[in-house]
């Protein structure tokens, strides 16, 4: 198992090191949404690489929890069990896909 937390630590000390951006954080999203761009592109066109392109996602969300004190780590695990509590209603789309959506519930609005 790959400690997420030592990787923060590991990504924001080379992106220290190579000189890249630690304070714009809006920059950082932009980026990260640039990578998930071309990883769809990738996939889209059947082309290989788009696991590399996932991993740059991967390495800019753990660089922006690093600069912004987040353990991604334990907010993945939390996240999953709160997904795993969640309740959904499958439903039909005009063209006959399913469709999931979240029920709203006391515990989870």
């Amino acid at each position: 198992m790959v400690n997420l937390k030592k990787l923060q630590k590991e990504i924001l000390k080379n992106k220290l090191a190579k000189g890249f951006n630690t304070t714009d954080i809006a920059m950082e999203f932009c980026f990260t949404h640039e990578e998930l761009s071309e990883a769809f592109h990738k996939f889209n066109r059947g082309e290989k690489g788009v696991g590399e392109e996932l991993a740059d996602v991967a390495i800019y969300l753990l660089g922006m929890s690093e600069i912004l004190g987040f353990n991604l780590e334990k907010e993945l695990i939390a996240k999953v069990e709160k997904n795993k509590k969640r309740k959904f209603k499958k439903e039909k789309s005009s063209d006959g896909k399913n469709i999931y959506t979240r029920i709203r519930t006391d515990e989870d609005p």
